[in-house]
């Protein structure tokens, strides 16, 4: 697939007309043209046609970024240089968001395209307009050779580009294979969940390097159950498990964008009972593509675009009560994607719910079992897909994916069952259930349906092995994890908080989002602050900018684990509270109740904390500060003991101490 509008050698580009040029870009435009995106690419050629006589290089516009869902004005490669430019034709003023979005355009060819990643990078904004500015410029580079972005307007433009390239250092580009690089990028889920909303593939955004399993294969593997499914009139449920971070949310989100046509009866649904995950999803998709159709010239409703949404990501509690209030009719939808599937409630806490909250007495079946009974309905064909995540259970009365293996065998043992072998690692709590599948007579095990490395840490595949042997007091295997990804993956440690805070802002670059994590069980962090009783919004902390005291990079609001899970961040502050304390003896854990710690005795709620601080642990894409308080000896909740030992345990692994 092309992935620009036009390409050529400098050089050809002064020989031909600007009008030729423009006829090219148009011809490879695939939306209405607005007449003033056809003055800005003329513009923007007249202005580099003055500019570059005498350089040699390649010149690209509308070099596509799938990742982030648009595309670069003009990349230069001269010389040493990749210069990424962004053109804001007629205007007079240099804006904060304009800045970022060059800056992310650049830290995107570094992390993900890879003729880019040794190059110098220089992104530039141009403001057209804008009034004439000294004739020297500060030039700073970050160590990965990408410099903080320069702001020009025309007139300054060539002194800018001949600047970088007397200060850039390296070797000279190959500037006939660079755009032949492969891209492999690393999305964040509201990322791709945008991308794939907009018709992008899951090839296109994410990568497929020989070091990661394919998500395509693994969205494709499922595309063949679902074809085979319906041609033959039978009932299927795949199995899905990955590491955190594998791309799970990801294939689901890609298995029910692609299955959309009403008309040949392959609808599907994405959903979850992760409630801050399904609303931070659905505003998300909705201002995206309210902002595409406004720069395209067409007003939507808000309104309507959410309803549209809606359709295809739903609270799985919402989906299941309308299967309740219509109890005979199946579904619309044929295909269901259940994501976090080992969160399906058993069979007493959704009797106990039932009772309560809905007033149906006799309801006397777990979830697993009546969301499976709801796709049997069909007269011809369903499919349901679980994505299954391992060792993330953290709500009381979480049934694991043992839950739906047991209501198979019990109720649906005409369902063919497609199952990675690996869901028989103790992560993901499958148990002795799992003999029993040996009895079903429909089981197929699909190497395709297990994701292997996480790709949330793109600049460290091993770091969920890393929280793995951390929490489970491998120390030495954690300490070999920590040396393998400690260049690319920073982890510190400190017992000072705002040193955290400085520490994060100074590592995130463009919009790269950063925020703080915490323990819903953490509740003496409030001498710093720090309150996880205090209502947060996650679509305004996961969403909104720099300018909004609501979004997390304002480092008030916190996280916990329920807000959390299945989300991330670029950069995460991880603040440790007196809860879940190391000893040699094992983890010891606790809940604040009234004005005293109490010990946890239940082996469940052990391990929903233990859990929990999994989930914290594994939300950085890029990097992470832990913060362990030092405690107070004026206050008897906030025993330095409580903290010591976590502290110089962490710091025996060998993180940074800042």
């Amino acid at each position: 697939m092309q992935r620009y509008y036009y390409k050529n050698s400098i050089s050809n580009f002064l020989r031909q007309s600007s009008d030729e040029i423009n006829g090219v870009i148009h011809r490879n435009y695939l939306f209405q043209l607005q007449q003033d995106q056809s003055k800005s690419w003329f513009e923007q050629i007249e202005i580099l046609k003055k500019i570059l006589i005498g350089f040699e290089g390649l010149i690209i516009f509308e070099f596509s970024i799938p990742r982030m869902g648009s595309r670069v004005d003009v990349i230069l490669i001269i010389k040493n240089v990749v210069f990424v430019l962004e053109f804001k034709v007629g205007e007079n003023k240099f804006h904060n968001s304009d800045i970022e979005q060059v800056w992310d355009y650049a830290l995107d060819l570094k992390n993900f395209h890879e003729t880019s990643q040794n190059h110098f990078i220089a992104p530039i904004l141009i403001a057209t307009d804008a009034k004439q500015t000294d004739n020297t410029i500060s030039i700073t580079k970050h160590e990965d050779k990408v410099i903080i972005p320069v702001k020009s307007n025309s007139a300054n433009l060539l002194m800018i580009i001949t600047q970088i390239l007397e200060f850039a250092d390296g070797n000279f580009i190959d500037f006939n294979s660079w755009s032949d690089g492969k891209y492999s990028p690393t999305p964040s889920i509201i990322e791709a969940a945008m991308s794939l909303y907009n018709s992008h593939s899951v090839i296109e955004i994410t990568r497929s390097d020989a070091t990661a399993i394919n998500l395509a294969s693994t969205s494709n593997s499922i595309s063949d159950i679902i074809e085979f499914s319906k041609n033959n009139s039978i009932k299927s449920i795949c199995f899905v498990t990955g590491v955190p971070g594998a791309g799970k949310t990801l294939v689901g989100l890609d298995v029910a964008t692609k299955h959309m046509d009403k008309e040949e009866r392959t609808t599907s649904v994405y959903l979850s009972g992760n409630g801050p995950l399904v609303a931070i999803l659905r505003e998300a998709l909705t201002r995206d593509k309210v902002k595409r159709e406004k720069a395209k010239g067409n007003k939507l409703r808000k309104g309507e675009v959410f309803s549209e949404v809606k359709l295809i990501i739903q609270n799985v509690h919402n989906f299941r009560d309308e299967c309740i209030k219509d109890e005979l009719n199946p579904p619309f939808d044929h295909v269901a994607i259940f994501d976090e599937a080992q969160r399906a409630w058993t069979k007493d806490k959704t009797t106990d719910f039932m009772k309560r909250r809905k007033g149906i007495p006799n309801f006397n079946i777990s979830e697993p079992e009546f969301l499976i009974s709801c796709l049997d309905r069909h007269n011809d064909w369903a499919v349901i897909v679980c994505l299954v995540g391992g060792g993330q259970e953290i709500h009381t009365g979480e049934a694991g994916i043992s839950e739906w293996i047991k209501s198979l065998n019990h109720s649906f043992k005409n369902w063919h069952i497609y199952v990675s072998d690996k869901l028989t690692d103790s992560e993901y709590a499958a148990g002795e259930a799992l003999k029993l599948l040996q009895e079903h007579k429909n089981v197929e095990y699909k190497n395709d349906l297990h994701l292997a490395v996480s790709l949330r840490s793109f600049r460290a595949e091993n770091q969920s092995l890393l929280v793995k042997n951390l929490l489970d007091l491998n120390i030495i295997e954690a300490r070999i994890n920590y040396k393998l990804l400690k260049d690319k993956y920073p982890i510190v440690i400190t017992r000072d908080l705002q040193k955290a805070k400085k520490w994060l802002k100074e590592k995130a670059r463009g919009s790269e989002r950063y925020g703080m994590v915490v323990s819903s069980q953490a509740e003496r962090l409030k001498p710093h602050a720090i309150d996880v009783k205090s209502p947060m919004d996650p679509i305004h902390w996961f969403l909104d900018g720099k300018d909004d005291v609501r979004s997390s990079f304002y480092l008030e609001d916190v996280a916990t684990e329920f807000h959390i899970q299945g989300l991330e961040l670029d950069w995460a502050c991880v603040t440790w509270d007196g809860d879940f304390r190391y000893s040699e003896n094992g983890w010891k854990n606790f809940s604040f109740k009234g004005s005293k710690w109490q010990n946890i005795n239940k082996d469940e709620r052990k391990l929903y904390l233990k859990n929990a601080y999994r989930v914290l642990l594994t939300r950085a894409r890029q990097g992470m500060v832990i913060v362990v308080p030092n405690g107070d000896k004026e206050d008897p909740t906030r025993n330095p003991e409580y903290y010591d030992s976590t502290y110089n345990y962490l710091a025996s692994i060998g993180f940074k101490v800042i």
